[in-house]
């Protein structure tokens, strides 16, 4: 098929590699603009741009697209059988969403309609989900809530983060975009039962708040690896959390947040957490035990 393809992030690239590698013929990639990035805030182009530039593929980079009528007419031009937008972090207009004789299929990764929006992945490991998935929709106005053409589930690990999560469902999309395509199966519309949104994450969805239980704040620990990250703090200093053992049992009256022993077991607000990797700031993370041998942390030093 001769195809438009739209994303951005690392997410997106495999769904466009497996495009190729079907004998799709990509005529445009498009992908967000360059972006400031790094200390010296160089400009840097987003993965799918680098991936489409490496396949020979016109890279297309307009800031916005919902009033752009010149961009409209650019777009349909192009005469798609179908788009396939992958994270591509713009809303298309219908004139766009119409354009092509397929229209536009998206990759999005939960299993609809559950985490509709724009942190699907972290929101299942947070909510403590035991499942998550790929859904290939047929894109309308809405916000996701276009009928679903197949998908696809994976069970979410106990060790599973974001990072991991991600990585396994983007190829589940890329391999599920192209058997879409070549099957063309019946659009089914989602049901109005089980809707639930995922909001747009900030830095501050990472603080810790040590009267939630392990368990949760395992999954906030687990939920926002890579990004944004979790984070407590000791005596002012922010410490970002790598990776902690959720431990049952009492911690027999321990104010949350406080070291139940000398080796970063802290209480919770139910049951306690063990530490096992953290970050100083400017520093690489580190496991507990080198931690520990810079700054030792007694039982009964409080974490806030």
């Amino acid at each position: 098929m001769r195809l438009i393809f739209m994303g951005t992030p690392d997410f997106s690239v495999p769904a466009l590699h497996a495009l190729l590698k079907a004998g799709h013929e990509v005529v445009a990639v498009y992908t967000q603009p360059p972006r400031p990035a790094g200390r010296g805030k160089a400009l840097r182009r987003s993965p799918v741009h680098e991936a489409a530039e490496a396949a020979g593929i016109e890279v297309r980079t307009p800031a916005r697209v919902r009033r752009d009528i010149a961009e409209h007419d650019a777009f349909a031009a192009l005469n798609a059988d179908a788009a396939v937008v992958a994270a591509y972090g713009l809303i298309l207009p219908k004139a766009m969403l119409d354009a092509p004789r397929l229209g536009c299929l998206n990759i999005h990764a939960s299993l609809l309609p559950r985490w509709r929006g724009a942190s699907p992945i972290q929101s299942a490991i947070l909510a403590g989900d035991a499942r998550s998935g790929v859904s290939i929709m047929q894109m309308d106005e809405g916000l996701d809530t276009g009928a679903v053409l197949l998908e696809e589930a994976t069970p979410i690990r106990a060790s599973d983060t974001a990072s991991t999560l991600h990585d396994r469902l983007s190829e589940i999309g890329g391999r599920l975009v192209v058997r879409a395509l070549a099957e063309q199966p019946k659009p089914v519309p989602q049901p109005e039962d089980g809707v639930t949104y995922a909001e747009r994450l900030t830095r501050d969805h990472g603080r810790i708040d040590w009267t939630r239980s392990a368990a949760e704040i395992d999954r906030q620990i687990r939920g926002l690896t890579p990004w944004p990250g979790a984070f407590t703090t000791l005596d002012g200093t922010v410490l970002k959390i790598g990776t902690a053992t959720p431990l049952p049992g009492e911690t027999h009256g321990a104010v949350p947040g406080t070291t139940l022993d000398d080796a970063l077991t802290i209480a919770c607000g139910n049951g306690a957490l063990r530490i096992d990797r953290l970050q100083k700031p400017g520093r690489s993370m580190m496991s507990a035990t080198d931690f520990l041998r810079g700054q030792p942390l007694p039982k009964g030093t409080r974490l806030v």
